[in-house]
Formats: structure tokens, C-alpha cells, sequence
């Protein structure tokens, strides 16, 4: 069988030697590419200004605010923004940003409710004595309503075990 196999192998070799492997030739030529060009700058765009402002005053939601902002179209912008708190105090933000001071605000807050002043106690260490007194009672004295039951231990005899009938004899095997 090996025999047959190794004749095969050779037939074959034998007749793959004769064929050439066929010489490649592109059909077209490599592309030719450029060097990149330089960093190009963004075009430039004439200014474009704007002017918004808007308010929202909800009764429902007591969502109460607005906001208007100007822009001269060459990185100045000047605007405001204002909203009624929780507390009904109005928090109005003013703000400016330009390229070269940045962005800068100026909050105010106006009305609202003032919180209590709270003042500490005064003490003086050997006068000291607490505004209060530790309350005087007694704990109440525990009395169960029931007594404890009483359990005996349980009666059973010990099992009896007989010994077993069969004993196997010991054969070695050699």
C-alpha cells in the first residue's frame, strides 16, 4: 500500500514540474500619492451677532426664570439670567466672556426669608447647673403572668442489640 502511495506522489510531482508558474503582471501601475499639504486655516466667516433673551413664569410649578445674552459676533458676549429660589429669594447672575478676560459672573440675591440668629449659651465652669432636671420615676417591677411550664424528661429504654449471626472466614489469597 505504501508502495502505491509513494508511486502516486511522484506522478504527481512529475507532472506539476513541467507547468511554470505564470509571471505576475499588474494591470495597472501603483498610484502615486502626494505629500500631504500643510495645516490649511479654517476659512474665515464674517461676525455673526445675536441677541435672545426668554422668561418663564409657571404658576403651577412656581418655575419662575429668565435669561437674555448678547454677542457682538467677535467673541464678546455680555447676558444675564435670574430665577426665583425655594425660599422666594431672586438670584440674578450677570455675566460677560470674552478671548481674553474669559468668563466672568457677578451673582446677587435679593428678598427671600432671613434665617433665625443663633446665639451660644453662655457658661461659666463652677456655676454651672442644667436648665433641666433628670426625670424622677422608678422602672416598674416585672411580674410574669403565667408560671413556667415544667418538663420531665422524656421515658424511653435503651435499644437492645443482639450480636450478628454471620461471621465471614478469613481466607488469604495467596
Amino acid at each position: 500500500m505504501a508502495a502505491k502511495f509513494i508511486i502516486f506522489a511522484a506522478c504527481v510531482a512529475t507532472a506539476l514540474a513541467q507547468y511554470s508558474a505564470p509571471a505576475y503582471k499588474p494591470a495597472y501601475s501603483a498610484p502615486a500619492y502626494s505629500a500631504p499639504k500643510a495645516y490649511a486655516p479654517e476659512p474665515a466667516y464674517a461676525p455673526t451677532p445675536y441677541n435672545f433673551e426668554y422668561s418663564v413664569n409657571d404658576p403651577h410649578t412656581y418655575d419662575v426664570h429668565s435669561q437674555s445674552e448678547y454677542s457682538d459676533g467677535n467673541g464678546y458676549v455680555k447676558g444675564s439670567y435670574s430665577l426665583v429660589e425655594a425660599d422666594g429669594s431672586i438670584r440674578t447672575v450677570e455675566y460677560t466672556a470674552d478671548d481674553y478676560n474669559g468668563f466672568n459672573a457677578v451673582v446677587k440675591n435679593e428678598g427671600g426669608y432671613k434665617a433665625p440668629s443663633y446665639s451660644a449659651p453662655s457658661y461659666s465652669a463652677p456655676a454651672y447647673k442644667p436648665a433641666y432636671s433628670a426625670p424622677a420615676y422608678s422602672a416598674p417591677a416585672y411580674k410574669p403572668a403565667y408560671s413556667a411550664p415544667a418538663y420531665s424528661a422524656p421515658a424511653y429504654s435503651a435499644p437492645a442489640y443482639s450480636a450478628p449471626a454471620y461471621k465471614p472466614a478469613y481466607k488469604p489469597a495467596y
